[in-house]
């Protein structure tokens, strides 16, 4: 829409070629098909709505390159306009070369974040739009550990610190793996990052050759398969479905695997399903790992203490052989609700800790000095957070029950209960495919879709889950306050009223 604007009453622009090196002129009119009329076409010819995010082909180089246009970008050139309004003749001007990098080819941007830009967007406007789309807790970080973050800055710890950590965190963070989870490291065996996502990237890109597989489980978080391309891999993604409680399975592990196989990644709890691994369930997954010597496993266990009873959070690395196998990631973003604070870590054999801290190195080097001493205060509230953190803890467990409860009262709705994490990915194929329509929307072919519909008619912000490699579902983030979650599924129900929706004509 930016690019849209710009080139609305240009005579005429350049289009750079940035495969084969040309340019060439485009009239406005051809520059904004597909939804952004030009001011010569008029405006009958726009969609009343656009019911997809087309909008990113105009915002990101990325988002063109998924447009299925090669060409990375326009650049527009205005024509200048003297008082009488004659058209001079435009200005030559050097064209720049605005190739990336291939490997964004095979690179998707977030949905998460482009939803959440779309909601940001609405309430600047004046639009009270209830945003259920990024994954963070509505909690504020619990006093102790902001004091102790104050009390760095004040004893003037703004410095940088080892590339690695303070010693005092990683030993702090040993501790804990030693006595919660039943890992042994060493704090040379531990990494801190800026947040847990740095972790994972590193621990991928230190493991990975060109052309490995990376196995990734769907539903999945959305990076997953994303930083897989990005260390050269192939992301391999495995069904599984609600009817399986989106566990995956040692069966579908052992068929999916080959030579090339190098990293499984498991999230437990998960983010987008919920999904909690029992015990037996990661053994029989551990028994196949054992069969293939390259294999790998990613434990990402960032949502740990957001686990609801009688499950229980175990950690892959505890199982028997699977210590020096194991790459386990951890933070303090969910657990601590410190997502502003950037604090991660990556704990793992030598071997493989040094491949990382030398990428950490020669990338952002250490994280903050501030974050780090607040998390040696957060590791201090005990385990499982202590009573402060298992409040906020209760707190999910309440809105789970709501919003399960909720959704399903609403015919069509589909949902395998969360046992962790604040997300639910409820199934919802018949709001959308063919036949599906809202009133003065129009047609609703897909999830995402379906979400556009939500936001633009019921003004609440969910993810859809073809971002997650669940295109049958949605996910919808409950860490927010039980009145606001009551008001966000009341809408969606309104916006999906036969009065006003007319779901999918195939279902049966």
């Amino acid at each position: 829409r930016r690019v849209a604007a710009d080139v609305q009453g240009c005579a005429e622009f350049v289009v750079w070629c940035c495969c084969c090196r040309t340019s060439r002129p485009q009239s406005s009119s051809r520059m904004l098909r597909g939804g952004a009329p030009s001011a010569r076409s008029g405006a009958a010819k726009q969609p009343k709505l656009q019911n997809r995010l087309a909008f990113t082909a105009a915002t990101s180089p990325v988002a063109s390159i998924h447009g299925r246009s090669r060409c990375a970008a326009a650049e527009v050139r205005s024509p200048s306009v003297s008082t009488n309004m004659a058209m001079e003749a435009p200005r030559e001007q050097p064209l720049v070369d605005q190739t990336l990098n291939p490997v964004l080819l095979a690179v998707r941007p977030s949905k998460t974040m482009a939803f959440t830009d779309m909601a940001t967007q609405m309430r600047e406007a004046g639009v009270d739009v209830i945003s259920l789309s990024v994954g963070e807790p509505d909690f504020d970080t619990p006093a102790p550990i902001v004091e102790a973050g104050i009390a760095a800055l004040r004893a003037g710890k703004t410095r940088y610190t080892p590339n690695a950590g303070t010693s005092e965190l990683r030993s702090a963070i040993c501790k804990k793996l030693r006595e919660e989870n039943g890992l042994d490291y060493r704090p040379e065996e531990v990494v801190v990052s800026n947040g847990g996502k740095q972790a994972i990237w590193q621990a991928l890109l230190s493991v990975c050759s060109a052309g490995d597989e990376v196995i990734v489980p769907a539903p999945y978080w959305v990076s997953y398969p994303e930083m897989a391309v990005l260390a050269r891999a192939r992301p391999v993604t495995i069904t599984t479905t609600p009817e399986e409680g989106f566990i995956l399975s040692a069966e579908k592990l052992r068929a999916s695997l080959t030579p090339r196989s190098r990293v499984l990644i498991l999230c437990s709890p998960s983010n987008p399903t919920g999904a909690v691994y029992s015990r037996e369930q990661l053994e029989a997954i551990a028994e196949v790992v054992r069969e293939h010597p390259r294999l790998m496993v990613l434990s990402d266990e960032i949502y740990e203490y957001i686990v609801y009873k009688p499950h229980q959070h175990i950690s892959f690395g505890s199982l028997p052989g699977m210590h020096e196998r194991t790459l386990t990631v951890n933070g303090f973003s969910k657990n601590y609700a410190m997502t502003g604070w950037r604090l991660g870590y990556l704990a793992a054999p030598r071997h493989f800790i040094k491949a990382a801290a030398m990428i950490q190195s020669q990338s952002t080097s250490c994280s903050s000095a501030i974050a780090q001493a607040a998390g040696v205060a957060a590791l201090a509230l005990g385990p499982g957070g202590g009573p402060l953190i298992q409040e906020m803890v209760h707190a999910f467990q309440e809105r789970k029950a709501l919003i399960s409860q909720k959704l399903c009262a609403i015919p069509g709705v589909k949902l395998a209960e969360p046992q962790g994490a604040f997300y639910v990915l409820p199934e919802m194929s018949a709001f959308f495919g063919p036949g599906a329509e809202g009133k003065d929307f129009g047609p609703v072919p897909d999830s995402e879709a379906f979400c556009v519909y939500l936001l633009k008619q019921a003004h609440v912000a969910v993810v859809p889950g073809e971002a997650f490699g669940a295109p049958d579902c949605i996910r919808i983030s409950y860490a927010m306050d039980v009145a606001t979650l009551e008001e966000a599924v009341s809408r969606i129900a309104k916006a999906l009223d036969p009065a006003v929706f007319t779901r999918r004509t195939d279902t049966a």
